[in-house]
């Protein structure tokens, strides 16, 4: 009886991975399967807005502002949201958790008021977060277009399977979807915020900061991950550009997405 045969001897063609297919998971040697694509993804959303402590540190030095602002005047209103954000900053250094997200959420504090002083108006408080809305979207939009959506190129990145899965018509246009959907998320926001900007509505402009601002994001993400674990599951693209399914894009993209 040769070796090959022995009970728990390795198979090669078996035990080896596909060629040309990722290794990632438990196949990376650790014996363990790692967080998935999905999971990086939604990981990287809520870092970028410090998780749920981040959505009500950055949330109310805003409703400090607009209210102190409704019963006062414009100045208390500066000062009270100056001093959210120092308490929420000290709050943070005392636990010993990490100042980056306490520190810049301060200093945009910092910009949004010295900005509404230099104006003197309560509007331009919000200034800074519209321009941030717009620049995002048009970003957003303008990468769907060139056929190099945002959100394709950062779950392939999480994933780590490169450039391949442009060469798969499918699973591109499903991204370009994607991607146009959250640019919509930050037009809308945009187009609001400059309405009742024009209109010198402070208070409305609050409102739509918070409620189009973290709801309106986890609600795309949510659908983001959903729809993407349905169409793009981990190790389905190679790196040569090969797929389970979908035919390829055409002969340009095949050899953009092989390089």
């Amino acid at each position: 009886m040769s070796p090959r045969h022995l009970k728990g001897a390795p198979r090669p063609e078996v035990d080896a991975p596909a060629r040309g297919v990722p290794v990632t998971g438990s196949d990376a040697g650790t014996g363990a399967a790692g967080p998935s694509s999905s999971d990086r993804f939604a990981t990287s959303l809520a870092d970028s807005v410090g998780g749920w402590r981040g959505m009500i540190d950055s949330g109310l030095p805003i409703v400090v502002f607009v209210v102190v602002n409704a019963v006062t005047r414009l100045t208390p209103a500066i000062w009270a949201a100056l001093g959210a954000g120092a308490v929420i900053l000290l709050f943070r250094l005392m636990r010993k958790e990490s100042p980056q997200q306490a520190i810049s959420g301060f200093v945009g504090v910092a910009i949004a008021a010295f900005i509404a002083h230099r104006t003197g108006h309560a509007r331009d408080y919000f200034l800074v977060g519209i321009i941030r809305n717009g620049a995002i979207g048009l970003a957003l939009l303008i990468s769907a277009v060139v056929r190099w959506p945002i959100v394709g190129v950062l779950w392939e990145y999480l994933e780590g399977r490169g450039t391949a899965w442009r060469t798969r018509r499918a699973l591109l246009r499903i991204y370009d979807q994607l991607t146009l959907m959250w640019a919509a998320v930050f037009v809308l926001r945009f187009a609001l915020q400059m309405y009742f900007y024009h209109r010198d509505e402070a208070g409305w402009l609050a409102v739509v900061s918070l409620i189009l601002g973290y709801p309106l994001f986890i609600a795309a993400a949510l659908v983001t991950v959903v729809v993407v674990r349905r169409v793009a599951p981990p190790g389905r693209i190679s790196r040569r550009g090969d797929a389970a399914a979908d035919p390829p894009a055409s002969d340009d993209q095949a050899r953009d997405g092989s390089a």
